[in-house]
């Protein structure tokens, strides 16, 4: 089976010999597929009327479990933004009726950030669609060799922690 990236390998391999073209031949497929995914997870979430950054919030939450709430730092943290961005995005969640705020009972001037039913409706759809989708895209591939392809991913974001 021959892809566009074989070509791509041949062409510089006749251009440039004297290079080792083992990290074109990896990495020029994983931003290929990564343009697939960017494809699959915009269908997704245009499906249930969210965006990218929505899904990251809405999800964070609905990772945490009921009463799916955490505070403004802890979403932080999950979704790798800034206070001002998370600011500005949990007032347009909550303009949208996804989100609400309330008191933090363990900290007099805190806020939890807590799932609305229309929020935990919209990430759940929009989130099971995406699955669909990553499914279809690991079609071809066994079970088998979708477990050893997640372990050498592992190995390869290992350097990198918890802030990639």
């Amino acid at each position: 089976m021959r892809d566009e990236v074989d070509g791509l390998l041949e062409a510089w391999s006749r251009e440039r010999a004297d290079l080792d073209l083992g990290p074109v031949a990896i990495f020029s497929r994983v931003t290929r597929l990564a343009r697939h995914l960017d494809f699959a997870r915009r269908e997704a979430f245009t499906a249930y009327a969210i965006e990218s950054w929505e899904f990251d919030v809405l999800a964070a939450l609905r990772r945490a479990g009921e009463p799916y709430e955490l505070s403004p730092g802890r979403l932080l943290r999950e979704t790798m933004v800034t206070s001002g961005t998370m600011t500005n995005r949990v007032d347009r969640l909550a303009d949208r009726r996804f989100v609400e705020r309330h008191p933090d009972p363990e900290d007099r001037r805190g806020v939890l950030v807590r799932l609305t039913s229309e929020g935990k409706e919209a990430v759940d759809g929009a989130f099971t669609s995406l699955l669909d989708a990553e499914h279809a895209l690991l079609a071809d591939l066994s079970p088998a060799a979708q477990k050893e392809l997640a372990g050498l991913l592992r190995r390869l974001l290992a350097p990198f922690g918890d802030s990639s």
